[in-house]
């Protein structure tokens, strides 16, 4: 597969990711709340994550043979709890704010590299840090945003799912596996499915909307489980993780236009400002060299 096609199927799956937040708000207009789509959400992808395995024979391969544990864990704490808290999030704030505090996780990622290995911020990362603080700021048009308007739990939700995310891109590179990517996120998401019908029981889908909760869920899964999880890793390996770390900050002005257009969310000249100084920052965050 030649190299322009592995960077287009990362965009793709970027892409997605972007997507997903306006169709999760759309969700809500319909009725929904964040107990019905996030269990459907999860559970779906997961879903179409076994069904791909089934046809990929490559991925056919006995799960407690890698370090299905450490996996399991990141699939809780990292992948469940990121998709719980930014599904609240997106019930309290704009889908555009939500994703502008989801894409924190950058400079908490190279926070906790830090704190781990005991070591100072390089300079180009003081560099990024700064610039992804300051784009952050413009953002969310802070000169003309009524703050007693937001809701704080909604900003506390955004943030832990920053956090959140970091910890499963943290920890996803510390485990070495010999599984096939797609038993990894199998493995992942599974895991996570226990804990997430605690938090929210499947009794949710024994309702008068359970079909149309279970169509959403469909989407939604697709689109934050599976095609991400496909592009990623038949992409990824060909270009690099660096590249494709920064292919994939695409997500942030993809969200950002998506609720423009699809669920009507006002973007001002400032704000692509922002936008495009924490874009800056990620790029130089990702530039090893």
């Amino acid at each position: 597969m030649g190299r322009w096609l592995a960077i287009i199927l990362v965009l793709i799956g970027a892409s997605s990711y972007g997507l997903l937040s306006s169709f999760i708000k759309m969700a809500y207009d319909q009725g929904f709340t964040d107990g019905q789509i996030t269990p459907a959400q999860m559970t779906m992808g997961t879903v179409f994550v076994w069904v791909l395995i089934l046809f990929h024979k490559k991925s056919w391969v006995n799960p407690f043979r890698g370090p299905w544990i450490k996996l399991g864990l990141i699939g809780i704490f990292g992948l469940s709890l990121t998709t719980v808290v930014y599904n609240i999030a997106l019930q309290e704030l704009d889908a555009s704010l939500c994703i502008i505090l989801l894409f924190q996780f950058t400079w908490m990622t190279i926070a906790m590299d830090c704190i781990v290995k005991r070591r100072l911020p390089k300079r180009m990362e003081g560099i990024a840090i700064a610039l992804i603080l300051a784009g952050t700021i413009l953002a969310v048009n802070v000169f003309d945003t009524n703050w007693g308007e937001l809701s704080i739990l909604g900003i506390l939700y955004g943030l832990i799912s920053a956090l959140a995310y970091s910890i499963f891109l943290f920890f996803t590179g510390q485990v070495e596996s010999s599984l096939p990517p797609l038993m990894n996120s199998a493995i992942m998401l599974t895991a996570a499915l226990p804990i997430m019908y605690i938090l929210y029981p499947p009794t949710v889908f024994v309702h008068d909307n359970g079909g149309m909760l279970l169509l959403w869920g469909l989407l939604l899964g697709f689109l934050g489980q599976v095609v991400p999880t496909v592009s990623f890793n038949i992409g990824i390996p060909k270009i690099g993780s660096a590249l494709a770390a920064m292919l994939g900050s695409v997500e942030l002005p993809v969200a950002i236009l998506a609720a423009y257009l699809l669920i009507g969310e006002p973007i001002t000249g400032l704000q692509w400002g922002g936008m495009a100084l924490i874009l800056g920052g990620i790029i130089i965050s990702e530039n090893k060299s």
